[in-house]
């Protein structure tokens, strides 16, 4: 490889690493600043931005706001609230699995900040040493992303594989059982883990000191008939869009010019999701400054501008220097695909998101002729966020476990997502080799 692929290549590192350090739409910007620098710098010829996944986002996130702003995510936690309570000595296996279903539903991992709170408040409740569920809580909320059908991540998928005839359904059905079970084994591995509460030297000095946690702070949320009926609407979109991902004769085609064009699953997407929001908004009295204020129409923003600059940015990079990174890795990755999971794998610890890791790397993995089917078992790698405890949730998972039980090592990395974070996505992407081959 030439200096000059060098020169780019750390041009592209550099760029992540700043705007990683930056954070929020720092690293979309620092995507920018790359993408200059390789077009003006090295006279890099840019390739087109990724407009649909970006559109997609944007739809989703503004019916996801919608939902929120109605009332809606408030419903949904009084639900899980109930469900973890009524089941308190099981909360390590209980506590993903309801991050996993809020994540799978809305589409985002931040959902689990409202959620977070109450597991740790169980957990101290019934005795259980809150680092265990509150920590594979956290990582199902993001494997889940994996699983969604409205997640940008998926939806990324979606629109790069959509040319391969691989449908919705097609990756749902490999992602969703890989990443339940995977998050299951881990709970499985960790529910001994550490010193029982009781028994915790960091919390019984808390306690000593008058710093356990207060219970029942949060405030009364009020559920109305209008944020369940707003949660029907959103899941009835959610519904709609796996049904025409996973069975394209019911989405409406045309005659053009003789050929027949059907209606793309980006276009598909984009306008359910929009007509939801205005669904929500106009049935719901869901108030539109609320739903742009909210945090989960923020962090979808984040996500976009992440989107459009660091894909752009990798796309331009990998595409102008094709010819020098296929002959020197296509025979690696395709005697062992596996690799090419630790590659998304890594990416994502630089990117801290599912979705920008896929618009980055994915193509280039087409590129080099990997079997699509391998791409799916290999999209779970894409939730390496937790290796370097930097990201939203983990911190958030810390503050709210006032216990002391969920923190992060003298050592970094040897902090309490690790181990779950690591079995979990082992386990996914062994699994989704196993069952694409049943494909």
């Amino acid at each position: 490889m030439s200096q000059l692929f060098w020169l780019q290549f750390l041009v592209v590192i550099i760029a992540i690493f700043i705007g990683a350090r930056i954070g929020g739409i720092g690293l979309g910007v620092m995507g920018g600043v790359g993408l200059a620098i390789l077009t003006f710098g090295f006279g890099l010829q840019p390739t087109a931005p990724p407009i649909d996944v970006m559109l997609m986002i944007v739809a989703v996130i503004t019916a996801a706001g919608a939902l929120q702003a109605a009332g809606g995510m408030n419903f949904l936690v009084t639900l899980a609230e109930k469900a973890l309570r009524r089941n308190p000595g099981r909360i390590t296996f209980m506590a993903p699995v309801v991050t996993y279903f809020f994540t799978f539903f809305a589409g985002t991992g931040h959902v689990a900040y409202t959620l977070l709170p109450v597991i740790s408040e169980v957990a101290q409740e019934s005795k259980v040493r809150p680092e265990r569920p509150m920590s594979i809580a956290v990582i199902a909320s993001q494997q889940a992303i994996t699983a969604s059908p409205i997640s940008a991540a998926t939806v990324a998928l979606l629109a790069l594989l959509s040319p391969y005839d691989i449908t919705l359904l097609q990756i749902l059905g490999v992602t969703i059982p890989a990443t339940f079970i995977g998050i299951m084994v881990a709970a499985f591995t960790i529910r001994k883990r550490g010193a029982e509460l009781d028994e915790d030297p960091e919390y019984n000095r808390r306690l000593e000191e008058g710093l356990a946690p207060i219970k029942n702070e949060r405030e009364k949320m009020v559920i109305t008939g209008l944020s369940k009926l707003s949660v029907a609407l959103f899941m009835f979109g959610a519904v709609l869009i796996v049904l025409l991902g996973s069975f394209p004769e019911m989405r409406p085609a045309w005659n053009v010019e003789g050929e027949i064009e059907q209606l793309s699953m980006p276009f598909a997407i984009q306008i359910i999701m929009l007509t939801v929001a205005a669904l929500i908004i106009l049935i719901c009295k869901a108030d539109v400054q609320n739903v742009a204020g909210g945090t989960v129409f923020r962090a979808g923003i984040v996500a976009v501008v992440a989107i459009f600059g660091i894909a752009w940015m990798g796309d331009t990079f990998f595409q102008a220097n094709m010819d020098t990174i296929e002959p020197a890795v296509q025979g690696m990755v395709s005697a062992a695909p596996w690799i090419f999971a630790l590659a998304l794998f890594i990416m994502s610890i630089l990117l801290n998101s599912q979705a920008a890791t896929v618009r980055a790397l994915m193509p280039l993995g087409l590129s080099l002729g990997i079997n699509p089917l391998f791409l799916i078992a290999m999209f779970p790698a894409v939730n390496g966020y937790f290796f370097i405890p930097n990201y939203g949730p983990i911190i958030a998972a810390i503050s709210f476990d006032r216990t002391g039980t969920t923190k992060i090592g003298k050592y970094v990395l040897n902090h309490s997502f690790m181990l779950p974070g690591l079995v979990t996505s082992v386990v996914a992407v062994a699994l989704g080799f196993l069952f694409v081959m049943f494909l």
